[in-house]
């Protein structure tokens, strides 16, 4: 399993949109700096994904979000592959009993592939979209995250990678 965590927030990330010549495209803006954290743990091999929504990035929130996904497979061992963020290097980390963690080599984003959820979402669910408080941030990263774990195949599309192996 992988894991990551990003930052979503009620400042918002206009893109680039279509409207019919001659109209121009108009993408109200907003400077608030609110935010909430998504911690996302993604199987490329069979595309489930586990999530959760914190408040901060932390050890503690750390803890929490690896004590879930301990619960919800108490009879696995889970190997999760994760990044050397503060919070997953504290010596107040918490390892569930039947969990090992594996931290990916420094300033490598290209080889965690719950790094390709926040991109998806972020185009998909916040794109040119004003939020006017935190919990409507809440509620649409939820449903977003929702919608990917009813996905397995897309998830497996977005996350996995194919290997062609060929005899020279």
């Amino acid at each position: 399993m992988f894991q990551d965590e990003a930052r979503f927030g009620r400042i918002n990330d206009p893109r680039r949109c279509w409207v019919p010549f001659p109209m121009r495209p108009l993408v109200a803006s907003s400077l608030v700096r609110e935010y909430v954290y998504a911690y996302a743990g993604v199987t490329p091999a069979d595309g489930s994904l586990d999530w959760m929504v914190g408040s901060s990035m932390k050890t503690e929130t750390m803890n929490v979000f690896l004590d879930q996904i301990a619960r919800k497979y108490p009879r696995e061992f889970i190997i999760m592959v994760f990044d050397g963020a503060p919070s997953h290097r504290s010596k107040d980390l918490e390892l569930p009993a039947n969990m090992a963690l594996v931290r990916l080599p420094p300033y490598s984003p290209e080889l965690n592939p719950a790094e390709r959820l926040w991109d998806e979402l972020r185009e998909k669910e916040f794109a040119n979209k004003l939020f006017d408080c935190l919990d409507a941030v809440i509620a649409q990263l939820a449903l977003g995250l929702w919608r990917m774990e009813d996905s397995p195949e897309a998830l497996q599309s977005l996350t996995g990678w194919k290997y062609i192996l060929s005899a020279s």
